[in-house]
């Protein structure tokens, strides 16, 4: 099965984020907007009763904190994704840093930890460019704190729902 762990930012920030991807995000109907902290990885179902132990184990370690949603970037060339920037902060980093350690199950990830909140993606390269250039004029200065993190699983129709919810700083 296929298994990711993600942050759900507030309504308000789902919301703004939305206003975009109903236009521009092919997995707009898949799965609500979200930070992801541990990238999508294959597991058995016989897995999820130790990787829910080490997740629980993960929440315990952190406390809620605050993060700040700053500008419209983009992964072009690599790939045409457009997304809202996360400002990178040391708790945010720690968090992921955990749940991609070698004895986490799932393992390392295969791309570097860059925060975000994905508002178009599957773009051709024009496409691209021309969402891109538009949104990133956007004015985007919005913080927020989270106190929880959220292991999903994918189903069958490729859309993704929660499994269990794990609230920082609490076993």
């Amino acid at each position: 099965m296929k298994l990711g762990v993600v942050i759900f930012p507030s309504k308000k920030l789902q919301d703004l984020a939305n206003s975009y991807r109903k236009r521009y995000d092919t997995h707009y109907s898949l799965v609500p907007p979200h930070i992801t902290v541990k990238e999508p990885f294959e597991a058995e179902e016989s897995d999820l009763k130790d990787l829910t132990a080490q997740l629980s184990e993960v929440a315990k370690k952190h406390a809620p904190f605050s993060f700040h949603v700053s500008k419209v970037k983009s992964f072009h060339p690599v790939n045409n994704v457009v997304y809202f920037k996360v400002d990178p902060i040391d708790q945010l980093t720690a968090l992921h840093e955990d749940l991609s350690s070698e004895s986490m199950i799932g393992g390392k990830p295969q791309y570097a930890f860059i925060p975000h909140l994905t508002i178009a993606q599957d773009l051709s390269t024009t496409e691209h460019d021309d969402v891109y250039n538009s949104l990133q004029m956007l004015s985007i200065d919005h913080e927020e704190t989270t106190d929880r993190f959220h292991l999903l699983y994918q189903l069958d129709n490729g859309s993704w729902t929660v499994y269990e919810t794990f609230v920082l700083g609490k076993g």
